[in-house]
């Protein structure tokens, strides 16, 4: 898709949220416990959300949020997110964005 490809271009984390989304705050947090610094698209606040969410959608994420691009590669959503921590993976796929530059676990 090109706008998704627009707003995650250059960008090491992105997550798609909604304002209202307890688990997109979960996630927002986790990402940001290892020092990261997301670049946060709250789809419910934005003019064009509605297309943001149908393209979501078309990339495979349902629920549509959170939705979470690491190095401009959907990871998908919560539980994605939670299982690549739990294996300790979520570091390194932030290292290797340059989300972050030192992880020691």
């Amino acid at each position: 898709m090109d706008l998704l490809a627009t707003l995650t271009a250059d960008k090491p984390v992105v997550i798609f949220s909604k304002s209202t989304c307890a688990i997109s705050h979960s996630v927002k947090a986790l990402i940001c416990s290892f020092g990261a610094n997301p670049t946060v698209i709250e789809i419910d606040k934005m003019t064009n959300g509605q297309q943001i969410e149908r393209a979501l959608i078309q990339v495979g994420c349902r629920p549509t949020v959170p939705a979470v691009f690491i190095g401009q590669q959907l990871i998908g959503g919560a539980d994605e997110v939670i299982c690549l921590n739990v294996q300790n993976r979520l570091a390194q796929l932030l290292l290797r964005a340059r989300a972050i530059f030192i992880w020691s676990s």
